[in-house]
């Protein structure tokens, strides 16, 4: 069903950073809606990793991305911001104060300013170049995400990569899979040193096996059923790796669709911004998260809700031009609209 919606600010990407763009609009009674391309909240945390991990939110000392979401949405809950799901903004049109944007179902959104809240953009997997990789692909024998650990049970798992991604599912599938073999290429990893040590750790405890330093050669087994994996070092040694799935975690690859036609200033496939305000090259127009760039960036969600926090306050003259903003603590102001 079409729509038709007037608010303060347009929120594009309903993962994390923009859910909590939600919470900090909301504080200062800035109405907004979310919109997505996915059919759900929570952007890549619900679609390809629910029960990952993750350890750098703060006096969260782990929390799995699926009960991350949950939370931001009993968090956003008191606003109710409008929610346009399952779509994809396609054009966007007028100037600061004015904006009208424009949905692939022919959903219409006016708004004062809009945020970009849209982690990767279009996202999907690396893939490595082996032969028949899409049998195994459709198998379910080579995942790229891992949405059930349980799923993975008693299997002969395979992990090839070297950065956060190949060394959380490393520890998160300790105790679960039969047997985890960790392939890379050299002996450092790109993961927070944290994560690395007790990756080490594991490994001393035969927990985990390091297959270094080796890369991806080839997949053997019969209609889609993986049997093992054939590594390859820099010399030419080959290792067969016994294996019932392989997780190749290479990265996503970064389209920002409609995005990259707005003359919007990117850098490297990302949108630039001023850090102190988010703002982009548009006037009116924000970027937060892992879309936006700057000097200084780090790839975190905790600096995506910062600039989440900057950005709301940085368009609440745009919404309320003749208005101060006398900012107050959430402790003493409590959440406008759960009492109210």
């Amino acid at each position: 069903m079409t729509q038709q919606i007037e608010t303060d600010v347009a929120i594009i990407g309903a993962g994390p950073v923009g859910m909590f763009a939600a919470f900090e609009l909301g504080m200062l009674k800035l109405r907004c809606v979310l919109i997505d391309a996915l059919a759900e909240l929570g952007g890549q945390c619900t679609a390809l990793y629910p029960e990952k991990p993750i350890y750098d939110i703060p006096a969260h000392p782990a929390i799995e991305a699926g009960e991350l979401i949950a939370q931001l949405e009993r968090q956003i809950a008191p606003f109710a911001p409008a929610m346009l799901l399952g779509r994809r903004v396609e054009r966007l049109e007028g100037a600061v104060g004015g904006f009208t944007l424009t949905t692939d179902h022919g959903d219409t959104v006016r708004a004062k300013a809009v945020i970009l809240a849209a982690g990767a953009g279009a996202f999907g997997p690396n893939r490595p170049p082996l032969e028949g990789l899409a049998a195994y692909e459709a198998s379910g024998a080579v995942q790229y995400y891992v949405r059930r650990r349980e799923d993975l049970r008693g299997k002969r798992v395979v992990i090839a990569g070297g950065g956060d991604s190949a060394v959380d599912w490393a520890l998160a599938l300790r105790g679960i899979a039969g047997s985890i073999q960790v392939v890379h290429r050299r002996a450092k990893f790109r993961a927070a040193p944290e994560s690395a040590a007790q990756l080490d750790a594991a490994t001393a405890r035969g927990e985990v096996e390091m297959v270094i330093p080796y890369q991806l050669l080839a997949l053997h087994g019969a209609e889609g059923r993986l049997e093992s994996v054939e590594v390859a070092d820099l010399d030419g040694g080959k290792r067969q790796l016994p294996a019932d799935i392989l997780l190749p975690f290479f990265g996503l690859s970064m389209d920002l669709g409609p995005i990259s036609a707005w003359n919007l200033a990117l850098e490297r496939n990302h949108v630039a911004i001023d850090p102190a305000t988010c703002q982009t090259s548009i006037p009116g127009v924000f970027a937060i998260g892992d879309v936006a760039t700057y000097p200084g960036k780090l790839k975190l969600i905790l600096q995506g809700f910062s600039e989440a926090a900057m950005a709301a306050h940085a368009i609440h003259p745009i919404v309320f031009p003749d208005t101060a903003l006398h900012f107050e603590y959430s402790t003493s102001k409590g959440v406008p609209g759960a009492a109210e």
